[in-house]
C-alpha cells in the first residue's frame, strides 16, 4: 500500500505575552499617598498638625533671628563704619581747605610768617594725609573711592611743592611768588577739593545705604509670627472642641513662647528704628549742615586771603559786569556759610548744640561788617590797611573766622556725641534678638510637638 503522508498538526500556539511591569511610583507620590491615608483617622491628623505647627513656630524663629541679625549688623556698621568715614571724609576736605587758608595768610605775611601759620598749615597736611590712609584702608578695592582717594595721594605732594616755591620767592621778595601760590590754589579749589568732596559724597552715600538695612521693618519674620500664633490658637480650639478641655499645657507654652518672640520682635525694632532715625535727624542732618557750613567758612576766609594776594589780577565776568574773582566767591561762601548755620539751628533740639551755633552767626555777621571795610581800603588803594584788616593783631576779620570755626567745631562735637548715643541705642535695642528668637523658638516648636503628643498617648 501507497504510505499515506503525514496530515499537518495545528498551528502552534504562541506564548502568552509577560504582563508589562507597573510604572515604579515616585517618593513623592508615596508620601502623599501615605499622607492621605493617614489625614483619615485623628492620629493621623494630630502627627500632621504637630509637624506643621513645630515647623511653623521654627520658621518664625529662623527668619525673625536672620533679619534681626542682619539689621543689627548694619546698625553696627552705622555707628563703626560708615559714620566714622564719612565724618573722616568730611575732615580730609575741612583740613586741606584750612591747610591752603593758612598758606594763603602766611604769604600774606610776608617774610614774617608765624610760627603758628607755618604749624597750623603742617598740622591740616598731616591730618589730611593721615585720613586718607584710614580712607584708604577702608575702601573697597577697585570701587570708585579707592581711585578718588589714590587721586588725592598724588595730588598731595604737588600741592605742597607749590606751596614751598611760593614761600621762597615771597622770602626773597620775588612777585612770581604769588603767582605760584595762586597756582596752589587753583590746584586745590579745582581738583583736590572736588575730589575731597566726591569722597565724602561717596561716603554720605555708603552711609545710607546702612541707614537703609538697618531701619526697615521685618515684614517677614511679623508675618510668620502672627500665622504661627493663629495656628496655635487653631489648634487649642480644636483640641477644645474634641476634649472639652480649656487648656493644653504644650500648646499653651509653644502660644507663650511665640508670642514673646512676636512682641519682642515688634517693640526691639520698633525701639531700635526709632533710635536709629533720631540719630539721623537729630545727628547725622546736623553733622552734614556743620560740616557744609565749616568747610564754606574755610573756602570763604582762603579767598578774602588770596583776593589781597592776587590783588585784582584774577577777575570772572557774571551778567556782563566783570568781578574780583576772590571777592566774587568770598560773597558766595558767605551765603552758603549763612543757609548752613540757619539749617544746623532748626535742627538742634537742646540749649548745648542751639547756642554755638548762633554765637557762630554773630560772628559771621561781625566777619562780613569787618570784611566790606577791608574790600573798600582795598579797592580805594589802601593795601596796607586792607592787609591789616584781614590779618592784622585786632579787629581782623581772622578773628571772626577763627570764632566762627571753633563754635562750629564745638557744635560739630555736640552733635556727633547726639548721634553716637542715638544710635548706640538704636543697635542696643535689638541686643540679644536673634538668639533669643532661635532659642524660644525651638522651644515654642518642642512644646507644640509635646501638646501634641499628648493628645496622641490618649489613642495608644
Amino acid at each position: 500500500m501507497p504510505a499515506v503522508p503525514p496530515q499537518p498538526g495545528p498551528p502552534p500556539v504562541p506564548p502568552a505575552a509577560a504582563p508589562a511591569p507597573l510604572a515604579r511610583r515616585t517618593a513623592f507620590a508615596e508620601g502623599a499617598e501615605r499622607l492621605r491615608t493617614a489625614a483619615t483617622t485623628e492620629p493621623g491628623r494630630l502627627r500632621i498638625i504637630g509637624a506643621l505647627l513645630a515647623l511653623l513656630v521654627v520658621a518664625f524663629g529662623a527668619v525673625t533671628a536672620w533679619q534681626t541679625s542682619e539689621r543689627a549688623a548694619a546698625a553696627d556698621d552705622v555707628l563703626h563704619r560708615s559714620q566714622p568715614l564719612s565724618s573722616g571724609a568730611a575732615d580730609i576736605y575741612r583740613s586741606l581747605a584750612d591747610a591752603n587758608t593758612a598758606a594763603s595768610s602766611g604769604f600774606l605775611a610776608g617774610g614774617q610768617e608765624s610760627a603758628d601759620s607755618r604749624t597750623r598749615y603742617e598740622k591740616d597736611i598731616q591730618n589730611a594725609a593721615s585720613g586718607l590712609v584710614t580712607a584708604a584702608a577702608n575702601a573697597t578695592p577697585g570701587s570708585p573711592s579707592e581711585a578718588t582717594i589714590a587721586k588725592l595721594n598724588g595730588l598731595l605732594p604737588e600741592y605742597k611743592g607749590l606751596i614751598e616755591r611760593a614761600r621762597t620767592y615771597n622770602r626773597q621778595g620775588y612777585p612770581v611768588g604769588g603767582a605760584y601760590l595762586r597756582y596752589a590754589n587753583e590746584k586745590m579749589q579745582k581738583e583736590m577739593l572736588p575730589a575731597a568732596e566726591d569722597l565724602y559724597t561717596k561716603e554720605n552715600q555708603r552711609l545710607d545705604a546702612d541707614y537703609g538695612d538697618a531701619t526697615p521693618y521685618p515684614w517677614v519674620a511679623i508675618a510668620l509670627g502672627v500665622l504661627a500664633l493663629a495656628a496655635l490658637g487653631w489648634a487649642q480650639h480644636r483640641t477644645y472642641r474634641r476634649t472639652n478641655r480649656v487648656l493644653n499645657h504644650g500648646l499653651v507654652a509653644a502660644t507663650a513662647a511665640t508670642a514673646v518672640v512676636l512682641l519682642w520682635l515688634v517693640v526691639g525694632h520698633a525701639v531700635a528704628r526709632s533710635g536709629l532715625d533720631g540719630s539721623y535727624q537729630h545727628g547725622i542732618r546736623s553733622l552734614n549742615y556743620l560740616h557744609d557750613a565749616r568747610i564754606a567758612s574755610l573756602k570763604a576766609r582762603g579767598n578774602e586771603n588770596l583776593s589781597l594776594v592776587a590783588r585784582g589780577a584774577e577777575t570772572v565776568t557774571v551778567d556782563g559786569k566783570q568781578y574780583d574773582a576772590y571777592y566774587y566767591d568770598f560773597d558766595k561762601d558767605m551765603t552758603a556759610l549763612g543757609k548752613g548755620l540757619s539749617q544746623a539751628e532748626k535742627l538742634a533740639d537742646d540749649q548745648t548744640g542751639t547756642r554755638p551755633v548762633k554765637a557762630a552767626e554773630g560772628n559771621m555777621a561781625v566777619w562780613k561788617k569787618r570784611h566790606t571795610s577791608a574790600r573798600t581800603e582795598d579797592e580805594n588803594g589802601n593795601y596796607q590797611q586792607a592787609l591789616d584788616k584781614v590779618i592784622g593783631a585786632e579787629g581782623a576779620t581772622g578773628e571772626c573766622f577763627d570764632s566762627v570755626d571753633d563754635n562750629l567745631r564745638r557744635a560739630i562735637d555736640h552733635e556727633q556725641a547726639e548721634f553716637k548715643q542715638a544710635a548706640v541705642d538704636g543697635r542696643d535695642a535689638m541686643t540679644g534678638l536673634p538668639v533669643g528668637a532661635a532659642v524660644l523658638a525651638v522651644l515654642g516648636a518642642a512644646g507644640a510637638v509635646a501638646g501634641i503628643g499628648r493628645r496622641l498617648s490618649e489613642y495608644r
